[in-house]
């Protein structure tokens, strides 16, 4: 084995240690009829929008365009 595929498998395996250490656990399934888990969202006009703030509205709307201002 050459010191090159040694670094190589070196560095592979710190990469992919690092990437499992770094993924976000994944969140639990919501199933129909159950409260959402609450969660913050970025605005377009800079703000920041928790949905608890709007708990006991009568409706929430989320929105959002995937492809907006993109080539796609």
């Amino acid at each position: 084995m050459t010191l090159r595929s040694i670094f190589t498998a070196g560095f592979a395996l710190l990469f992919s240690l690092g990437a499992q250490a770094q993924a976000p656990a994944p969140a639990p399934a919501v199933q129909a009829g159950q409260a959402a888990p609450g969660f913050n969202l970025p605005g377009s006009d800079g703000k920041t929008y928790n949905l608890k703030d709007y708990a006991g509205k009568s409706a929430v709307v989320l929105a959002w365009f995937p492809k907006a201002f993109t080539a796609g």
